[in-house]
């Protein structure tokens, strides 16, 4: 199963409708693998969360600092780390959001993405480009070209799909535009990719 349909059907793991009492932010949590790891876990703990999605997870029940700090511990094992810094914790939203654009485009909303941005998280795109480039070094659109240049170089190793359908699935105005793009960030293009042996790729919490 592609991490695309993993997030259409199990991003959000639902065990009840209650309110969650805690939220918990954890960095890279962009996976399959780090969602499943992140559940196992807090089990383990004892914490039964309510609600797992990319980077957060909510719980039923308030959660202890002696708990938070067991759990910290624990996800450091597996290159996952509680966040409790507001800006990192906003910084890492920021980066959720566009992979689940990136690998679910066909529910990107009808509205230019820095309004979709600035409604979902409360804050003045301004001020979130502001701050994601000065937390980071580069910009909102960079990181969300990366992240789309990346999924497009996925697809293209898995042989399913021609740049044609590519183009359409990842809303490419044309193929002429993502084969520009491709090239722009790879140094390469789609089709010579397509022909390497071992292609070059980046993991997502590498971008």
């Amino acid at each position: 199963m592609v991490f695309a349909q993993y997030i259409r059907r199990f991003g959000r793991c639902k065990h009840t409708q209650r309110l969650p009492a805690m939220i918990l932010h954890i960095k890279n949590m962009i996976s399959k693998c780090a969602i499943a790891v992140v559940q196992t876990e807090l089990n383990k703990l004892g914490i039964n969360p309510i609600n797992l999605s990319l980077g957060t997870v909510e719980t039923a029940e308030d959660i202890t600092e002696a708990q938070q700090s067991a759990i910290g511990e624990d996800l450091k094992k597996f290159g996952l780390e509680l966040m409790r810094d507001k800006k990192a914790i906003l910084i890492e939203q920021i980066k959720n959001l566009v992979i689940e654009l990136v690998y679910a485009p066909e529910n990107s909303p009808k509205m230019h993405f820095t309004d979709y941005l600035a409604g979902k998280l409360h804050y003045h795109y301004h001020y979130l480009s502001n701050l994601f480039t000065e937390e980071t070094g580069i910009t909102i659109e960079q990181y969300l070209i990366a992240a789309r240049i990346e999924r497009v170089k996925e697809m293209l190793s898995y042989g399913e799909y021609n740049l044609k359908e590519i183009s359409f699935q990842m809303n490419y105005c044309s193929v002429s535009h993502l084969s520009n793009q491709f090239k722009k960030v790879t140094g390469m293009a789609p089709s010579q990719f397509k022909k390497l042996a071992q292609p070059p790729r980046h993991a997502l919490d590498e971008l």
